[in-house]
């Protein structure tokens, strides 16, 4: 065994003997490292053995605390996972999740991954080191393979209540989820632009993230349905990171949209971008080309001409993915939910 393996059994030893009793601390590294003769490097590798196999956790000022049976005591603390805070939908959706935590005496600890997983992967680490009650999750590029799912194995042996919202990830089967209709949604949007009298419709749809994949497959499925189907130059597919150079290039843009009436995009936001530039080449919204996006966001209504969108009514799915961790951490059995859209027509289309 490795210098920091036999630590870790010993360690593990004491706590079952009851040498350090649930709820006090172990020895500082500082201590296990002199009285073992080990670098603190080597401690910390024990102990993070310790932290992995769910037997004690790391607190600020208080070093590592014993969790033993008595860790069913909560710190009535919940971690709140998004990948952005203070732009677009995001800041409503989490004063909500912020009012329903607070109103059960729980506190949020928000953080950011901006769809990044190397971010995701730095936070889920400092998380699982800490007193967290249960997770809020909004998955990190979910429409792509994902190197966390290791740390997310980590939290579901510890029987943390996990609830993911707006995103998922498709292969952690039995999670729960509150996502829109994103499918539907794309379904019922084309369909209202064909009732409109629309037969070419592009569209623009993030591919890194499962509700660009949900809202292109409603999409597509009701061109093909109406037998409508349209050369794939015309859809436009974007990520995280080329989103701001997909408009560096109008002309480009432009191009593809091509002898297109209308266009759907993956949301409000890429739909006033859109608008913006359309109207900068003399393209008049709607009798040129009409445009029909999601969210129906502030960008709906602060574009040049107000835009057409799929909106959750009054309903928000961060209350919603929060209500529903709150009985999961009262014991009560929960399920997964579709929030089905609603269409808020306006001027655009």
């Amino acid at each position: 065994m490795k210098k920091y393996e036999m630590l870790s059994v010993e360690l593990k030893e004491g706590i079952r003997s009851g040498k350090y009793p649930e709820g006090k601390s172990l020895p500082t590294e500082e201590e296990l490292s002199s009285s073992y003769s080990m670098s603190r490097q080597t401690v910390r590798k024990a102990l993070q053995i310790l932290v992995n196999e769910d037997l004690i956790v790391k607190r600020q000022g208080s070093g590592s605390v014993v969790k033993g049976k008595g860790s069913a005591q909560r710190s009535h603390i919940i971690a709140v996972i998004a990948t952005y805070i203070d732009d677009y939908i995001f800041p409503g959706q989490l004063s909500a999740v912020e009012s329903v935590l607070s109103a059960n005496g729980y506190t949020p600890v928000i953080a950011a991954t901006g769809n990044r997983v190397c971010s995701e992967r730095t936070i889920l680490e400092d998380f699982l080191n800490k007193p967290i009650d249960g997770f809020l999750i909004e998955g990190t590029k979910t429409a792509m393979p994902n190197p966390n799912f290791d740390l997310y194995a980590r939290l579901f042996k510890r029987r943390l209540p996990v609830v993911f919202f707006n995103s998922y990830y498709p292969e952690l089967q039995g999670s729960i989820s509150v996502c829109a209709d994103n499918r539907s949604g794309g379904y019922e949007l084309v369909n209202y632009l064909i009732g409109k009298g629309h037969e070419k419709i592009a569209g623009c749809f993030k591919s890194d993230d499962i509700q660009g994949h949900q809202r292109y497959m409603g999409y597509i499925s009701a061109l093909r349905d109406a037998g409508k189907l349209i050369d794939d130059e015309k859809v436009i597919w974007y990520t995280t990171e080329s989103k701001e150079s997909m408009f560096e290039n109008p002309d480009s843009l432009l191009s593809r949209i091509g002898d297109s009436t209308a266009v759907v995009c993956y949301n409000d936001d890429i739909a006033f971008r859109l608008i913006r530039i359309l109207g900068q080449y003399g393209k008049r919204i709607p009798e040129d080309i009409a445009v029909a996006s999601f969210d129906n966001s502030n960008f709906s209504e602060i574009s040049p001409v107000r835009i057409t969108s799929m909106s959750y009514d009054d309903r928000n799915i961060g209350q919603i993915a929060a209500a529903k961790l709150i009985d999961l951490l009262n014991g009560k059995k929960v399920t997964s939910e579709a929030v089905p859209w609603t269409l808020a027509e306006k001027e655009s289309t």
